[in-house]
């Protein structure tokens, strides 16, 4: 697969008159602009953090039937135990944040942040995302957040520090695009996909993709 994506294969499947020119007026598909991914990640991070508290409260209370004994005061709570946390919690955890993406990239190639800000993640060849792929690009976003957080680990150790580091990383990925000449994120270039800014005309939605694709089987 090319690292890039072609104007040809832009213009197969957004409109011949598509082009990747990082122009923000022009009524077509361009490149997304770095402040429109991050605030459609703040759209999403309000759904993913109200999932992951559902995922983490069902987990809880089922690893507290199984694991501890449930006392009547307070003095006698006690946490969950480490290989639960580890091995159950934090994979369901991982699982729930590549399920919500893979699924809203492969439907539509946008989850509800994407469509609120017209954004539309494709591979290089212009089409919607596959498991795989859609796998490889949250490994991709993930990693500059893990290099942080070790560096920030290893410079100070408390958990604070950890996560803020992780989240300069995360930031890191999107300052990128400002140094790139293609204004490309490093999960971008790291898994082989791209992120653009569609034209209202061409924007049709992620529900209305849905029920187009219900109606065509």
């Amino acid at each position: 697969m090319s690292k890039r994506l072609s104007k040809t294969a832009v213009q197969q499947k957004f409109g011949r008159n598509a082009s990747l020119a990082p122009n923000p007026n022009a009524e077509e598909p361009t490149i997304a602009k770095p402040t429109a991914r991050v605030a459609a990640i703040i759209y999403d991070g309000m759904l993913i953090l109200a999932l992951l508290f559902l995922v983490g409260t069902v987990l809880t209370v089922i690893g507290t039937l199984l694991t501890m004994e449930t006392g009547t005061q307070s003095q006698e709570a006690r946490s969950l135990p480490t290989w639960y946390q580890n091995v159950i919690m934090t994979p369901s955890f991982i699982l729930t944040l590549v399920g919500f993406y893979g699924l809203f990239w492969r439907r539509g190639g946008q989850t509800l942040g994407m469509q609120t800000w017209r954004l539309k993640t494709v591979n290089n060849s212009g089409h919607l995302l596959n498991w795989g792929q859609s796998f490889k690009r949250i490994l991709a976003a993930c990693l500059m957040p893990l290099i942080f957080g070790v560096i920030g680990g290893l410079i100070g150790g408390s958990r604070a520090v950890i996560l803020t580091s992780a989240f300069l990383g995360l930031i890191f990925n999107y300052v990128f695009c400002l140094f790139n000449r293609r204004g490309l994120a490093v999960q971008d270039m790291l898994s082989n996909t791209i992120t653009l800014k569609m034209p209202k005309a061409e924007n049709e939605g992620l529900w209305r993709v849905i029920r187009n694709r219900k109606k065509s089987k």
